[in-house]
């Protein structure tokens, strides 16, 4: 335990030393210009076998690359494939949210379970609250506390569940979320590199998120119970911690007929939707009357988008949160004020991803990358196995999910493609390596905050506390998570509408 203790010490200084991800994606776009003049001068150039195309690396500091830069900076921002779908999506999210609504679905997933199935409960909530996004962290951590207090349990146990289930399962869910639709837009534009017309959809992955949130809700459960609530009953509370507000776990007569105001706008929106996608002229659908390939799901962002907006107005309406229509729009208003600093981190980003594109850097790598591991007859379980390991410890690190995702998707996605391993396969690794280790990083702004959460109740606490028990968790979660990725894979189940894994 203390050289674990110390290596987490060597990775808090080390990640305390990173820029911020908006400078650090800068300082990239300038390593990128220097090799591409290097590799130009080199005349690097690789064949691609996809097209039978020679791809050529361009010097990004030439006449062509400067004008290139500048010329198309707006373009390479407003055509991002993420911006336009998370912003759309936000706009019902920040509806439900602002309304009340999901703070409202989250504690109602705990306040009324028995003492025996309190943890499934915390764990599986956890899994549904990652459509609020980081704001899930701040909602079900004390709430987690409160619950298990209120079955006579300890409120540390129900912090630590609560943070990993948020944390360690953050791209697994029931629901889609505004982290599907950022991945999918990041997928989309590194699998380009390789076919321009290829689109992953934030359905992408759908029945593997789906499968996973119940399954790492389980297996929660099972090391909780098996594991950590013996470690638990060593950890006293303090005699003097403060009592909580139990009542504040229960829903008001307001908020339950809210709850079930949403229920029916939701369930009439998407009868609404079924009808309209039943007729096979139906305009949602595809040629042919497909479904898979249809405006349907390549448009999902804004049926996501109608979906929360219709659940949250009706909430609203009925608990007295919503009072007039002009509300409505204040609360897209402030979901767009929350998500300020990913639109900062967005045009970094993208500068950085056209600059790759352009100088054919990527597509390069990827080929090169890919023919060395065909030639050397690596097999595909094992190259997916490497992956995860790398993402796994850069995960330690980089805790933005969007940016670390940005930085290696555009090599990963096209050199798996030329493998035959398919985009949303790829991605659905990343899901697993991305999230593991979030419980675990003192890196993440996250673990801190569950710290002081802890800190209330244990004021003894430190970063040794709830690594102690956060590691079994994500230990456990990213071992069964990887195999149950492998029995999608061994079996050809589809990852998500569309999405065959192989």
């Amino acid at each position: 335990m203390n050289l674990l203790l110390r290596a987490l010490d060597g990775v808090e200084r080390l990640g305390n030393k990173l820029p911020h991800p908006f400078w650090l994606f800068v300082i990239l776009s300038g390593v990128l210009a220097l090799a591409s003049w290097g590799l130009s001068a080199a005349g690097v150039s690789a064949v691609n076998p996809a097209t039978g195309k020679t791809v050529e690396a361009k010097n990004l500091l030439s006449a062509d690359g400067v004008r290139m830069m500048v010329t198309d900076a707006v373009k390479s921002y407003t055509s991002f494939p993420p911006l336009g779908t998370i912003l759309v999506v936000m706009l019902g999210v920040a509806v439900a949210e602002r309304s009340g609504l999901l703070a409202a679905v989250l504690r109602s997933g705990v306040s009324k379970v028995s003492p025996r199935w309190v943890t499934f409960a915390l764990a599986f909530t956890g899994m549904v609250s990652h459509v609020a996004s980081d704001a899930a962290y701040v909602v079900l951590i004390p709430l987690g506390a409160l619950a298990f207090r209120a079955v006579g349990r300890s409120p540390i146990l129900g912090i630590v569940v609560a943070f990993v289930s948020i944390s360690a399962g953050y791209d697994a869910s029931p629901l889609i979320t505004p982290t599907d639709a950022i991945l999918s837009g990041l997928t989309t534009a590194a699998a380009q590199t390789i076919d321009p017309a290829y689109s992953v959809t934030p359905l992408a992955n759908y029945f593997f998120s789906l499968a996973s949130s119940v399954v790492l809700a389980a297996v929660i459960t099972l090391v909780t119970e098996k594991v950590l609530a013996r470690r638990a009953e060593a950890m006293p509370v303090d005699a003097d911690a403060e009592e909580d507000d139990l009542g504040s776990l229960k829903l008001s007569r307001e908020e339950r007929r809210g709850l079930l105001a949403a229920l029916i706008a939701l369930a009439v929106f998407v009868v609404a939707l079924v009808l309209a996608v039943l007729p096979a002229s139906s305009p949602l659908r595809g040629k042919g009357g497909s479904i898979i390939e249809s405006p349907l799901l390549t448009s999902i962002s804004i049926f996501l988008a109608l979906g929360f907006l219709a659940a949250g107005w009706a909430y609203g309406k009925v608990a007295g949160t919503v009072t007039s229509s002009r509300d409505i729009p204040g609360f897209m208003a402030h979901g767009f004020r929350e998500m300020a600093p990913i639109l900062v981190l967005f045009f970094a980003i993208s500068q950085f991803l056209a600059y790759f594109k352009w100088t054919g850097i990527g597509e390069i790598t990827a080929i090169n990358g890919a023919g060395l591991l065909e030639s050397a007859g690596v097999s595909g379980p094992v190259i997916m196995l490497g992956i995860l390991v790398v993402v796994t410890l850069v995960n330690l690190i980089v805790t933005s999910g969007s940016a670390q995702w940005a930085l290696i998707g555009p090599v990963f996605v096209p050199m798996l493609m030329l493998l035959d391993i398919p985009p949303e396969t790829t991605q659905a690794l990343y899901r697993i390596a991305d999230s593991c280790t979030n419980a675990i990083t003192p890196m993440s702004p996250y673990f801190v905050m569950a710290l002081g959460f802890l800190q209330r109740y244990r004021r003894s606490a430190g970063i040794g506390t709830l690594f102690s028990m956060t590691v079994p968790l994500s230990f456990a979660l990213l071992v069964v998570w990887t195999l149950l990725f492998f029995v999608f894979w061994v079996f050809g189940i589809p990852l998500g509408p569309g999405a065959p894994v192989r």
